[in-house]
């Protein structure tokens, strides 16, 4: 069980509905991943949890809800913390850079807290598994190591067919992926009541010249960012991503797909001997 060593508060706004969120980490010897949202009793961060996925991932109970949660998740799993309390004062997470980046700096300046001795755990799959469903598919295969790859196909010059593999030498260019959008789609998104809270220092544009609105942080950027996403959403099945020794093929999925597969993922999950 990892925590953090001290309580520390982070506010920022939301990229849906652009409300300001104060959110204060609190150590714990819960054991969870726990979201107090306003007051209200907690929920864990747990795929069963998982209310939507329609822009990004709502986590949640009857009385309330986290919107936006998988970038903090993310920061979560690459920090090995798997035993945390989160207070917020609204219901969704601040949007800060667009990536982890932030998250995972806040998490090692307030401290991990690591019991001595700890022995990291490895886990791989009893068998196969996977979801397919037309040009998508997400596949999990046990093997000797971790190997992730995720392949887009965007019309978009720059991400036609293109594809990134993890390296865990340098997890950064993961961490500091952000998030992403065609920039034409903007306006109308923020008429549905959407991206209120988007901006050039959140969140990287698709432009119609196959430029980008802001210069990358590295190169095919977005899609690091789909695997910081998948990173996110798989360790809500209560095991890290990061410790499994499998091979993860993800192939233009998404939010939707990465928590399908994860329902059935985490029944198949066992320990490495």
């Amino acid at each position: 069980m990892t925590t953090i060593k001290k309580q520390f508060t982070i506010t920022g706004n939301g990229l849906m509905k652009n409300k300001p969120c104060e959110v204060t980490f609190l150590p714990s010897n819960s054991g969870e991943i726990r979201y107090f949202v306003k007051g209200n009793d907690y929920f864990t961060a747990n795929v069963d949890n998982v209310l939507a996925t329609d822009h990004c991932v709502v986590l949640g109970n009857k009385k309330s809800k986290a919107i936006l949660t998988e970038h903090l998740t993310a920061a979560l799993a690459f920090c090995h913390i798997d035993s945390i309390d989160i207070c917020m004062t609204e219901s969704e997470v601040p949007i800060l850079d667009g990536s982890s980046k932030q998250w995972v700096e806040a998490f090692k300046k307030a401290g991990i807290d690591k019991p001595l001795f700890a022995k990291s755990k490895k886990y791989t799959v009893s068998e196969p598994v996977y979801y397919l469903n037309g040009k998508t598919s997400l596949v999990v295969l046990p093997d000797k190591d971790l190997f992730i790859s995720y392949a887009v196909n965007y019309n978009h010059a720059d991400l036609k067919r293109r594809f990134v593999n993890y390296d865990a030498k340098n997890p950064d260019e993961i961490i500091e992926a952000r998030t992403f959008g065609f920039y034409h789609d903007l306006k109308k998104f923020q008429m549905l009541g959407f991206a209120q809270g988007a901006n050039i220092d959140n969140t990287l544009g698709f432009m119609d010249d196959g430029t980008y609105s802001v210069p990358l942080r590295s190169d095919l950027e977005p899609v690091k960012h789909k695997m910081l996403d998948l990173v996110g959403d798989l360790y809500l099945t209560g095991f890290n991503p990061l410790d499994f020794k499998c091979q993860i093929l993800a192939k233009e999925a998404g939010h939707a797909v990465h928590l399908k597969l994860a329902r059935v993922l985490k029944d198949k999950i066992i320990e490495v001997k």
